[in-house]
């Protein structure tokens, strides 16, 4: 089994490491001319960003090739998963592929223009991961077919949530402050090469959004323009160097 996956703070990576098999970092291979990729069973493994698959994703999907007796796609998200999976369906058919297995997770939303992270951790027991992931487990084991349906209010609230996607230019809403020491985990966990680092930490303009870079940075002092939290979060089963090594593209 082979699974793909795109991670940020370490929820999607916690997940693919639970789902076992051979783990691809979807940054780390998004730029390789030859994505074709055969195994018994592919899946992958990403977050949904406002409603929405990532730009990271979609261009992922538009580029490789699965052979494989079953395929499968997960999902993760903090609030609402919108018509993002139905959506995800539809276009990996446009490319030629499919998903036979489809569904997403509830996990903590670590979107800081909207949560406060102390309340999204408070609430961990109320959205059932463990439980939610084993049926996962046991639906992809027993090789389970599902194909995700959206309500016609998430169908129109997916489409209203269109004109957020992150767009160029979106790093100009992060302020570093003189705690940061230079110490290059933020351009090192950024997925698309959007930080650099010289005298000071530079960011480019095709920000994935991802927030990689403020959660992780040790001495926070990343912060976004109207962030609602001051706190910041890592998935616990996953350790710095992990995610670093998943989105490290110059490694």
């Amino acid at each position: 089994m082979t699974v793909f996956y795109f991670t940020a703070t370490g929820n999607c990576l916690s997940v693919a490491k639970r789902i076992g098999g051979i783990l691809i970092s979807i940054p780390q291979i998004i730029d390789s001319d030859n994505l074709y990729y055969k195994d018994d069973v592919i899946g992958i493994v990403f977050p949904i960003y406002v409603l929405k698959t990532p730009k990271i994703i979609d261009r992922f999907l538009s580029k490789v090739k699965f052979e494989a007796d079953y395929t499968f796609a997960i999902g993760t998200y903090g609030n609402l998963p919108g018509a993002a999976m139905m959506n995800l369906q539809k276009q990996a058919l446009e490319n030629g592929e499919r998903f036979d297995y489809v569904n997403h997770l509830l996990m903590v939303d670590n979107y800081l223009p909207m949560f406060e992270m102390d309340f999204q951790i408070r609430k961990l027991p109320q959205k059932r991961i463990e439980e939610n992931m084993s049926i996962i487990l046991e639906d992809i084991q027993n090789r389970k077919h599902n194909q995700m349906k959206s309500s016609l209010a998430m169908r129109i609230l997916t489409a209203m949530m269109k004109s957020r996607t992150v767009s160029d230019g979106y790093a100009k809403n992060y302020s570093v402050n003189s705690w940061c020491d230079k110490c290059g985990v933020c351009a090192n966990v950024c997925p698309v090469k959007n930080i650099a680092l010289t005298d000071k930490v530079g960011f480019s303009d095709h920000c994935e959004g991802c927030m990689a870079c403020i959660h992780l940075c040790s001495k926070n002092a990343i912060h976004l323009k109207n962030e609602r939290s001051y706190k910041r979060w890592r998935n616990p089963d996953v350790p710095l160097k992990e995610i670093i090594d998943a989105n490290n593209r110059d490694k």
